[in-house]
């Protein structure tokens, strides 16, 4: 990126009377200009290099997050959920990035791809063992999203040390369970299942209450989501015409995918 250069309007060794008066009210105006020019130019690179640290995430759970999406070098604390993680990698995936899903061997293929995660993108480390922070911190190297359930706890400098790593490469961590210094702690509670008749019939949707409460502070935020839905997609229930926009564009986006792998 060239630099800009700032230059002076007027000759600084001009003097004499009421016309070098003139001209250095000139070039104070022009300086202003310039710096304030230079400031607005500036404030925009910061907010790019701003943006381009979130990784999207599907529209359901924006509002909900702290930063409106999953924030590069952060970890977040999930309660045990497959279905709570298959929905966070969604968002990831369809954008492109490569996910990694550690220590959870009931994570269910079929079911991440018909939440619109994109298998040919996806890592699994179904049993690490005693080795998972080891694993966790080598695919996240690589990876842009990893998930992960602990196994044995680990000591404070090894989890220091590998959120040192995670802020290097950008990546983001997904943890089910407490994690120190989470970014947020993102639960699911007060699940609903319907679809089953009287005695008959089969499973189709959850309803569930996405809660989640930032370390920044501030009251924690809920919402209403079926996850999944009748068609097996992530939807909002108390999102109103916004949910229905965001559904609507999640659902082709999703298929379209599919079709092409």
């Amino acid at each position: 990126m060239p630099a800009l250069a700032l230059s002076p309007a007027v000759d600084p060794v001009d003097v004499g009377g009421s016309a070098h008066s003139g001209a250095a009210s000139t070039a104070r105006i022009q300086s202003v200009e310039t710096v304030q020019a230079l400031q607005a130019r500036i404030d925009s690179l910061q907010r790019t290099r701003l943006d381009s640290r979130l990784m999207p995430t599907h529209e359901a759970f924006a509002d909900l997050l702290p930063d409106g999406g999953l924030r590069e070098g952060a970890t977040y604390a999930l309660s045990p959920s497959s279905a709570l993680v298959m929905a966070l990698l969604a968002g990831p995936s369809q954008a492109g990035s490569w996910c990694g899903v550690v220590g959870m061997p009931e994570f269910g293929v079929e079911a991440a791809e018909a939440m619109g995660i994109d298998l040919d993108r996806l890592v699994l480390v179904p049993h690490p063992g005693d080795a998972w922070l080891t694993v966790t911190a080598a695919i996240a190297d690589a990876l842009s999203v990893v998930a992960v359930r602990p196994g044995r706890a680990a000591s404070d400098g090894a989890i220091a040390k590998l959120a040192g790593r995670l802020r290097e490469r950008g990546s983001i961590l997904l943890v089910l369970g407490a994690w120190p210094q989470a970014e947020a702690m993102i639960s699911l509670t007060e699940s609903r299942w319907s679809g089953l008749g009287d005695g008959h019939g089969c499973l189709s949707e959850r309803e569930v209450t996405v809660t989640v409460s930032s370390r920044r502070g501030g009251r924690p935020r809920s919402a209403r989501v079926m996850m999944p839905d009748a068609e097996l997609g992530i939807r909002r229930v108390d999102g109103g015409a916004a949910a229905d926009r965001a559904r609507d564009r999640w659902l082709p986006e999703r298929d379209a995918a599919r079709r092409v792998g």
